[in-house]
């Protein structure tokens, strides 16, 4: 099973209505919240998502695999990279079960652009008990959403999964594990920090630090809230026009060269968090001449918006060829002259 984003907006009242009676018709599409599912799959829900999460906990790959569908099972390499990763922020949390849903897919055949609206909407669409979840490529089946978060000494981490049922029992469809804070920081910090930025006029950085307060709110990117909805169109405000975005490159001269810009996001990195720069190049065969091309680009991006130093630890930027070949180098704010 392939679920993948499909972006989310507020819609007018109505809009929702007709959308939601549209979908129900076509493909049977239908969300419970936690309050509405029947006491017998509301016990296997909770008690599965708790089994599925202690195990991932104790790096069980193995076992996870065993109680997955048949089309995940077949390829797990994606979900035991997922728990190595995180393992860390696992071993030893605690974890509880903030939310789950029940959507409904059954029919005929597979649903190309899933779309589930969960819980009461208002007159301007989403409420504070209301989720969407947007789904490509969905097989006909019954899913739960079962969203938990996990404690521990290294932090708080948002532990997703997609269960799907078969017979009486719930299997893996889907797990997706994300940090919930960076640096010790979480969302709010985030988004607080992004307003700061605006009212400053770093228009830049408040929009890469609204990306990440959106980031650190979302377990999944499938799934918008009023919360995550209302972040984004706060985002949106400062969106700047001057940065990579939906594959349109941007120039970057420096001296006699020109770069193009294909992407600009940030990542964390260790306790850091730091701009990532890519740019098409020609030279990453030539370690020598791609390490320059690289610097030359850095000091490049900190010239033309210098309030970038404010925000991230430092940058890696990676030329990319023409093949996907890429080289980089992370240099810190600091040694950026």
């Amino acid at each position: 099973m392939k679920l993948t984003a499909r972006g989310s907006q507020v819609l007018p009242y109505w809009t929702a209505v007709c959308l939601m009676l549209l979908s129900w018709n076509a493909h049977a599409q239908s969300c419970q919240t936690a309050s509405e599912i029947d006491a017998a799959n509301k016990t296997a829900i909770q008690t599965t998502a708790q089994r599925y999460f202690d195990i991932a906990s104790k790096g069980d790959a193995a076992s996870l695999r065993q109680n997955a569908i048949p089309s995940l099972a077949s390829d797990f390499t994606g979900i035991e990279g997922t728990i190595k990763e995180n393992q860390a922020n696992l071993t030893g949390a605690q974890a509880i079960i903030k939310s789950y849903f029940l959507l409904d897919a059954t029919g005929p055949a597979p649903i190309p652009n899933a779309v589930f609206y969960c819980g009461v909407f208002g007159r301007t669409g989403q409420t504070a008990n209301t989720a969407e979840f947007f789904l490509n490529n969905l097989p006909p089946a019954k899913y739960a959403v079962a969203l938990l978060d996990a404690t521990s000494s290294a932090g708080r981490t948002m532990f997703t999964e997609i269960l799907q049922q078969s017979g009486t029992d719930w299997k893996l469809a889907g797990l997706y594990i994300k940090p919930a804070q960076v640096a010790g920081h979480d969302s709010a910090w985030f988004l607080a920090r992004a307003r700061e930025y605006k009212a400053k006029g770093q228009m830049h950085n408040a929009w890469f630090y609204f990306e990440e307060a959106v980031s650190l709110i979302s377990p999944v990117s499938f799934m918008s809230t009023l919360a995550t909805d209302t972040m984004a169109d706060e985002a949106q405000e400062v969106q700047p026009t001057d940065v990579p975005a939906g594959g349109k490159t941007v120039d970057l001269s420096t001296g006699a060269l020109t770069y193009k810009l294909t992407e600009m996001f940030r990542q964390p990195v260790g306790n850091d968090l730091d701009l990532i720069v890519k740019y098409q190049s020609a030279n990453v065969a030539n370690t020598n001449q791609a390490y320059q091309d690289n610097v030359a680009v850095m000091k490049a991006v900190l010239q033309k918006w210098p309030e970038l130093r404010e925000a991230f630890a430092g940058i890696v930027a990676r030329g990319v060829d023409a093949t996907g070949r890429d080289y980089g180098t992370l240099m810190a704010m600091k040694d950026i002259k």
